[in-house]
């Protein structure tokens, strides 16, 4: 199992990437920049392709809206080009609050549109001429709808691989048979390994059943906050902002995914009353509503025991990436977390 950590987008940047070149010493293999509507990801991915060596770079995610499908795959080559092969591709739908809300573009069809993007994608790092008659993007542009001067080109330059890992953040049933059928990696939220072959597990056979072989294994990266010791269980508190976020604030009523999410856990009533109190602005009543139940399930906060046993819990529901949120305020002590956890998992 891979470990890996998500810089926060909410700022301290340039603090955050110092501690990642100290977690890369202590085997730190992968971290991810999230973009949502703070500043984009690609500049501070440039930036950590420059200040580290050899853990892996990851978008976290560039959703699939805003920029054009061949812009994805330039930047994806791009960034995998000045890290030396080692950049992920992180993509996915985000929400209509944040597309149409934020950058005032329609948002309709995931699905479709994520399918011929990963396809436009892998042509441009094949360095094929570009040339795609899909039913959401046509490439080159049809003459009736333009000038008619287009014609198809392939990049410039010589990607470092025609083939770079596409990861594909996904919680509905629909996109996450997608994801297991066309991606290298799925990025799942407030993964629940006891429930999740229950919610997920019909989606994920479905997309594996229509897998391409060379994709190899699909990676199942999960983020999880940890804390490891005997006196860490009141830092669980800490994560019940951010699913009061997600849970409570992050769309609308009846149409919030990680609130829909939160119910086929079994949590509907108890979705309800989060959505309900953060939507009337009780936050804080909102974070308190949150079973300690589920806070337990997709943490890792507790004694070394406690904290393998989870690990195992893990495993056991196919996790192959950890995206570790260190609970640990002291930059020196999460870098310890990362040494425990190899340990634990070793």
């Amino acid at each position: 199992m891979r470990i890996g950590t998500q810089i926060s987008y909410s700022g301290g940047f340039a603090e955050s990437v110092r501690d990642v070149v100290e977690l890369e010493k202590a085997g730190l293999d992968v971290v991810t920049i999230p973009e949502a509507y703070s500043f984009d990801a690609v500049s501070q991915l440039g930036y950590v392709a420059a200040k580290t060596e050899r853990v892996q770079l990851a978008s976290g995610i560039l959703q699939i809206y805003t920029r054009t499908p061949t812009l994805t795959a330039m930047t994806a080559a791009g960034l995998d080009f000045v890290s030396d092969g080692r950049f992920i591709l992180g993509i996915g739908a985000s929400g209509p609050q944040v597309v149409e809300g934020f950058h005032g573009v329609r948002y309709d069809a995931p699905l479709g549109r994520t399918r011929e993007i990963v396809e436009i994608c892998r042509q441009v790092w094949r360095r094929e001429r570009v040339v795609h008659d899909g039913k959401h993007y046509q490439i080159p542009l049809p003459a009736d709808q333009g000038t008619g001067l287009g014609k198809p080109l392939k990049i410039i330059n010589h990607p470092v691989r025609e083939r770079i890992p596409v990861q594909i953040a996904a919680i509905g049933p629909k996109n996450v048979a997608l994801t297991a059928e066309i991606a290298e990696g799925w990025q799942p939220i407030f993964f629940h390994p006891e429930r999740a072959a229950e919610v997920w597990g019909e989606a994920l056979a479905e997309g594996r059943a229509k897998r391409d072989p060379s994709l190899g294994e699909l990676d199942v990266a999960v983020g999880v906050p940890v804390a490891i010791g005997e006196d860490v269980g009141h830092m669980l508190d800490w994560v019940r902002p951010v699913v009061a976020l997600y849970v409570g604030g992050m769309g609308a009523r009846g149409k919030n995914f990680y609130n829909e999410l939160a119910c086929r856990y079994g949590y509907e009533a108890e979705a309800k009353l989060i959505q309900d109190l953060y939507l009337d602005g009780k936050k804080e009543e909102a974070a308190a509503a949150i079973p300690a139940e589920l806070l337990e399930a997709i943490s890792l906060v507790g004694p070394k025991g406690l904290v393998k046993e989870r690990l195992a819990a893990l495993r056991a529901a196919g996790v192959t990436t950890l995206q570790v949120t260190f609970l640990e305020p002291d930059p020196a002590r999460r870098v310890g977390v990362v040494s425990e956890l190899r340990e634990l998992l070793s």
